[in-house]
């Protein structure tokens, strides 16, 4: 077949939404293989456009995973990792007996850091036979939902980050107890606007990152605990979310700067099921 017809042939991306407030169905493009820069583009176009994508079957090693998340921006090393000596950008997350879920909490990913990342990509290796699904809330939906009152009333408003015990005894299970002294020791947490502008989009979003968010600044303690759990709780509106059933092999790809998200731990109510996960972010 020459050249010609084989471009005649090749099927372009489309996306097609899965819900109404966020997420959509990539076809049509390979990500295990090298991306040119024009498909690059429609990968980016898509993911700002929908906020998560999801792509079934996409069976990624590690080398393609972290190729394509290269196409995306500079992947980054988790900070725990970094602050136990180590260099790794791929990690695995897994829900075993020995190590329980821990992430059935909307959040957007390390918030306490002064530098989140931008973009993640997920890799399901393996999935329970029931439970387990992903989560995801538009956070820029959620900005929307707010009157124009409280929008100006938040606008200016800032939040301190900070890991949170909760955080600390997870990863203390998996990096060890020694992991409590040096986030004590070299992890300050951030302070971040409460209302972002996307830096692409324009669009403004609620920042909100779930436990780690510890007061809003200059108000009173009372007044920020209920004017936080107002805001997180608008996230538990399913208009605003998407959600996935994985299967093997599956891949997302969200918009960490104007989404939530959240790991069900279903797949533990009865007898625990394993879930193992392969993930990476990109700054």
């Amino acid at each position: 077949m020459k050249e010609a017809d084989v471009s005649a042939t090749r099927t372009s991306p489309s996306f097609t939404p899965v819900a109404g407030a966020c997420g959509a169905v990539l076809e049509g493009l390979d990500v295990s293989g090298p991306l040119g820069a024009d498909e690059v583009a429609v990968l980016r176009a898509g993911l700002l456009e929908h906020q998560v994508l999801f792509v079934r079957g996409a069976h990624l090693d590690d080398e393609q995973h972290l190729a394509l998340a290269r196409c995306l921006g500079e992947p980054s090393v988790f900070p725990i990792v970094k602050l136990m000596g180590g260099d790794r950008v791929l990690s695995v997350i897994e829900d075993s007996p020995g190590s329980p879920p821990d992430a059935d909490g909307w959040h957007t990913d390390v918030t306490w850091s002064p530098t989140p990342p931008s973009i993640a990509l997920l890799c399901a290796l393996e999935v329970p036979s029931v439970g387990g699904d992903t989560l995801w809330a538009s956070t820029t939906r959620a900005y929307d939902a707010l009157s124009p009152v409280m929008q100006r009333f938040c606008d200016p408003l800032e939040v301190y980050h900070h890991p949170g015990p909760r955080f600390i005894d997870a990863v203390a299970r998996s990096f060890g107890p020694e992991v409590r002294e040096r986030i004590e020791q070299f992890v300050d947490g951030a302070t971040h606007p409460l209302v972002k502008v996307h830096p692409e989009t324009g669009a403004k979003v609620l920042f909100l990152g779930g436990s780690f968010m510890q007061h809003i600044v200059g108000l009173h303690p009372a007044e920020s605990t209920l004017l936080l759990g107002y805001l997180q709780g608008i996230l538990d509106d399913p208009n605003l979310h998407v959600r996935w059933r994985w299967q093997p092999g599956d891949l997302a790809i969200w918009d960490e700067r104007s989404t939530n998200h959240r790991a069900l731990s279903d797949h533990f109510l009865d007898a625990p099921q394993h879930r193992r996960m392969r993930r990476c972010t990109v700054e």
